[in-house]
Parts: C-alpha cells; structure tokens; sequence
C-alpha cells in the first residue's frame, strides 16, 4: 500500500521491466561477492572499509534515486518479502541449535525493550528538539504523521497502518512519513550493517561478553564441518522442497487463519497485535517451521548448503530493500527528515548507553535496534552481517514487535497530541 502510493505521482523508471530489473540486482550482487572475494590489491582495501552487504543494499537505491529503476512500482520486493524471506528463514533454522539461542541470556530482550523506548522516547524528544528549531515542522497536525512512524518503527507496515487509522491521518501526510520512515529507517541500517564489520572493537568498548554467541557461531560452523560435502541435484531439489514447501503451507494456513481471526469478536481487539495482518503469520509460521525441521534428519541438508541457498535469498531482499530507498524524497520537506534524524539519533544514543551499562554485544544492540526499526523484513538482514547461524534471533525479536506496536505507538500519539494542544 505504501509503495504503491509513493509510486503513484513518480515519474515512469528508465527500467520498468522486472525481469530486466531482477536481471541488474543480480549482476550487482555477482560484482559485489566477486570483487569482495579478492584477497589483495584495491578491492580488498575497498572492502575493508565498506561492508559488501552494504554494497549490497545501497547500489540498488542509487539505481532508484536516480530513476533508473522504481523500488514502489516493482513488484520484485513484495515478491521477495512474501516468498524468498519466509523461505529463507526455513533454510537458516534448518541447522538451528535452539537451546544456544535460549543460552544467549536476557540481554537480547532487554536491548529490544530499550530500543522500543528508544524509538517512544525519541518521538517526544525530537517534536520538542524541531519546536525549538523550526516550530513550522511540528505545526498543526504533524504529531499525527508521527504516530505513523512510531508504529512503523516498533512494529511494522500493519502498526503503522493502524495508526493512520486511530488517528486519521490525512493522505498526504501520512505520504510525507512514509519518505521519512523509509529514508531514515535506511540509513539507520546502514549504520547498523557498518558497525557489524567492526563488532569485534565495539564489544572491546563495552567489555561485552559474546561467549554464547561464538558458542552458537562456532556450534554451526563444526556442525557444518562435520557433514559438509558437495551437494549433488537431489540435495538442492530437497532443499527446495523443505524451504519453499514450507513457505507454501505457511501461506496456505495463513489466509484461512486470518480469515478466521477477523470473524472473532471486534471487542477482543485482535488486530492491536497484529494478529489479522497476514506476513505477521506467514513470518510465524516459517520461522516455526524451520526450528520444527532443526529436530529432524532434514538438518544434515545443512551440510549440503541449506544455509547458503537461504543466505543467497536473504542478499535478494536485502537488494529489493536497497530499491525502496529514495535520496531525492529529502527535497520535499527536509525538515521533516531532520526530525527523523533526530529521533532516530536519540534512540541510537539510548541503544548504545544501554549497551555500555550492561555490557551488551554489538550483536544485541543491532538486532534488538533493528527489529523495532526494520522489523522482520530487514532483522535477519542485520543478524546475519555477523553469521548466517544468528538470522531467526532477529526474526524472533521482530515478531515480538508486532504485538508492541500498536499499544507503543498508540499511548506515544496520545503523548504527542497532548504536547500539540499544549
């Protein structure tokens, strides 16, 4: 809904066409693993600097910024996020160990809870910081777009439309926030995916203690050593099957599901959480299938390259992400995205305190920040820059998200509102 109404006023791409287009991210995405594959010369001294998954995720937006192609008019990222990311989250649960994840302690959950905060926190601190710095921003009914945001950023594109419900928020404003949410929330990840490649001295900072998560790493990777062998056809057939068998039953059980739910009684409010929103379900339900199958002989598909071809998914959304992303939207009202900075600066600010204080990895501060921000599309982007293995922990924080949204962003619009008419 939001692509398609940003899309509507833009202007037709150079490359309409989505073959065509699918065709260019994946020539993009060859250059990028085969010029990060270098081991000497430029590309290596580029690469160190750069991450190749930001690469990944930015060349595609330049493409969109500049009209090339159109990232709301394509039909490649509802395709991705519909069926390569519910299957793909199959295929990196497959050689899951779960009782690792349970090992990873409380830390996890507490850094997402401080960046729900973060994100509640930052709303009413960034409309008080542009009242002061350019009162025209906030004016009038602008608290109203922000509540849009808000449950975009806790939870998700259902949240956020609930929001524009509760608070009736008019068309072209809530078009504005979505270029800022969009925008920002872009190159919050982008930050995020630049401080992965440089866990190692962020965790030195905060003296963290990453034991359980190189247990968990290192768990997957003997694992994978163990029965690692070359995958003949069959095992690439079978991996197939079990990812995009499940992502099939996921969306079978979810549309009957769904259906269901919005016969149940309006009073028990079931859509505050998200529950008669379909990818929450299909989500659900792939990571579920994938932890179920952890348990059984289809785990040894791990040493024939389940995780790889999930990964290989994973890069495809990352680069139909990359295509939502517009530079140019900061020419039409910059000083709304000023007050998207701001407010995602603080809930960084927040994060990153947080993370000090209880000697936090880098790990959970990027995943608990990005599954309020990005959500289950983007979480597992983030969680697998530092190992494929750790993939369904952003998914699981994400999920939770969902349920948080709506009640978060509604009690911050209420906030909002009451500062408006003050």
């Amino acid at each position: 809904m939001m692509a398609a109404d940003t899309a509507a006023n833009a202007p037709p791409p150079l490359i309409a066409n989505d073959a065509v287009v699918l065709g260019i991210l994946a020539v993009i995405l060859g250059l990028v693993f085969w010029t990060s594959s270098r081991e000497s010369g430029v590309w290596k001294r580029f690469y160190a600097i750069v991450p190749a998954l930001l690469l990944c995720y930015f060349l595609p937006a330049l493409l969109n910024s500049t009209g090339i192609v159109s990232g709301g008019a394509s039909g490649l990222y509802p395709m991705a996020r519909d069926y390569l990311l519910p299957t793909a989250l199959v295929l990196l649960c497959v050689a899951l160990d779960f009782g690792a994840i349970l090992r990873l302690g409380p830390k996890a959950l507490i850094m997402f809870l401080v960046g729900t905060l973060g994100v509640m926190l930052g709303a009413v601190l960034s409309y008080l910081s542009m009242r002061a710095i350019h009162p025209e921003t906030v004016a009038g009914e602008t608290w109203r777009g922000m509540t849009t945001v808000t449950g975009s950023w806790i939870g998700g594109g259902a949240n956020q439309a609930a929001m524009k419900e509760v608070f009736e928020v008019d068309a072209t404003m809530f078009g504005q926030f979505v270029a800022v949410d969009v925008l920002v929330a872009s190159l919050w990840m982008a930050v995020l995916l630049f401080l992965a490649a440089r866990a190692e001295a962020f965790d030195r900072w905060t003296r963290a203690d990453t034991r359980a998560i190189e247990d968990l790493k290192h768990r997957i990777e003997a694992y994978q050593a163990e029965h690692n062998r070359i995958p003949s056809l069959t095992d690439l057939m079978l991996i197939l099957a079990i990812g995009l068998g499940a992502t099939g039953l996921a969306h079978a059980i979810t549309d009957p599901l769904v259906a269901w739910i919005k016969t149940l009684p309006a009073e028990w409010r079931l859509q505050d959480y998200s529950l008669t929103a379909r990818f929450f379900w299909i989500t659900v339900l792939a990571t579920t299938f994938g932890l179920l199958l952890s348990f059984t002989r289809a785990r040894k598909l791990e040493g024939a390259g389940a995780s790889k071809v999930g990964s290989l998914m994973l890069y495809i959304l990352v680069a139909t992400i990359g295509m939502q992303m517009d530079l140019s939207a900061l020419l039409d009202k910059p000083w709304l995205f000023v007050l998207g900075l701001i407010w995602i600066l603080i809930h960084g600010l927040l994060m990153l305190g947080t993370a000090k204080l209880i000697r936090a990895p880098l790990f959970f501060m990027a995943v608990g920040s990005q599954a309020n921000i990005g959500g289950a599309a983007s979480a597992p982007v983030v969680a697998s820059a530092f190992h494929p293995a750790l993939a369904p922990v952003g998914v699981l924080l994400a999920v939770l998200g969902y349920a948080l949204g709506t009640y978060c962003a509604y009690m911050t619009g209420l906030v909002l509102q009451r500062m408006a008419a003050g």
